[in-house]
């Protein structure tokens, strides 16, 4: 199968689909690689790398039209939809469920389109959306410590504190891979920590995994409430697979907040979980509102682009390779794949993002014609 690698072109986004590494893995196993020139610039990685790993080095118009396979991190912009055609696989992270203009693209442009963040495993995990979600609950506490900084429109407030001092008191909604990721530096920096969850089965894991430095609350109305305005930092880590994120902190709430307190809305690729947010980019991360600085950066894992690429290539490999060895079939077999489709020749089949967007629901079986 010809496999191929574009260069990414959402704002501030620097990571690529596959390391050299695993270029070479496909190569190996008797695949073309076509690598968009440029397209590891943002990991200090140069074509010739990719040349030695056995990829031939093209152009964007190569890459998108004689590609079986695109490989890439996020979203394909609207340039690049216009781009995709029918037959092709388009493999990357979409969050459909808050973005019509998108999903209407990919309907139209009759591909089938593979989200990662759909792929489960048989855990009932997300196996590619974990590596960034990690990398994205570690992100968020270096954000708003960043943000809490007079600098940068915050309080002004240390959130480890020092002795005599107390720390900042950080809130973290969800306690999933990204709210217990969150917790965990969060933790090691000193703060008061608090997360909330609506499953005792994951507040008691968290509870074990780190004692008494963290407070588990469950999640309600009334808590939500009650911790928001009592926080210096709160993290939004919400997810519903495959759909908007609920709107859990409301905008009276955000108004009540302490006058230069902070939060970061990890959920913002869903659509966010604060009724004020919208996304951002990294190069304008924050703004403001009722004097609570907002971080909702939509490519949080981009900022640190040679870790997150690591970490999703080692990830999205095994599948990669699944779909270039067996192309569609991989998905009629493996149940687990089969629920990344999102897309496929016209069907919406994924049931979240249908009932979202108000698009007829195709089950996926019945799209491939299994």
């Amino acid at each position: 199968m010809l496999i191929g690698l574009p260069r990414e072109t959402k704002a501030g986004e620097q990571r690529v689909g596959l390391t050299p590494h695993a270029v070479r893995e496909l190569v190996l196993h008797e695949h073309d690689v076509v690598v968009e020139t440029g397209a590891g610039e943002g990991i200090r990685v140069p074509d010739a790398t990719f040349e030695v790993a056995g990829a031939r080095i093209g152009t964007c118009d190569e890459v998108w039209e004689k590609s079986e396979l695109i490989v890439k991190v996020k979203e394909p912009q609207p340039p690049e939809r216009r781009m995709l055609s029918e037959g092709q696989i388009l493999f990357a992270y979409l969050h459909l469920a808050p973005d019509p203009d998108q999903t209407a693209d990919l309907v139209e442009s009759g591909a089938a389109c593979v989200a990662y963040e759909t792929v489960t495993d048989w855990r009932g995990g997300l196996p590619l959306l974990a590596p960034m979600s990690r990398v994205a609950g570690r992100l968020a506490v270096q954000a708003g410590a960043w943000a809490l900084e007079t600098a940068h429109g915050g309080i002004g407030l240390l959130i480890g504190g020092v002795p005599g001092v107390p720390p900042a008191r950080v809130v973290i909604i969800g306690g999933g891979v990204v709210g217990e990721n969150a917790a965990e530096i969060a933790i090691g920096m000193g703060a008061d920590v608090r997360v909330l969850d609506i499953d005792p089965a994951v507040l008691d894991h968290l509870e074990q995994r780190f004692g008494a430095s963290v407070v588990t609350v469950t999640s309600t109305r009334a808590s939500v409430e009650t911790e928001v305005l009592g926080a210096d930092l709160v993290i939004g880590a919400v997810l519903v697979t495959g759909a908007r994120a609920p709107k859990l902190v409301t905008a009276e709430m955000i108004a009540q907040m302490r006058p230069g307190s902070v939060v970061v809305d990890v959920a913002i690729d869903q659509g966010g979980c604060f009724e004020t947010s919208k996304p951002t980019t990294h190069a304008e991360p924050t703004f403001v509102v009722d004097d609570v600085v907002h971080y909702c950066v939509a490519n949080m894992p981009g900022a640190v682009p040679l870790t997150s690429t690591r970490a999703l290539s080692d990830a999205t490999l095994p599948r990669v390779l699944a779909i270039a060895e067996n192309g569609l079939d991989a998905l009629r077999t493996d149940p687990h794949l089969r629920a990344g489709l999102n897309v496929y020749k016209g069907h919406v089949t994924e049931p979240h993002v249908a009932a979202a967007l108000d698009f007829p629901y195709t089950d996926p079986l019945t799209a491939l014609g299994f």
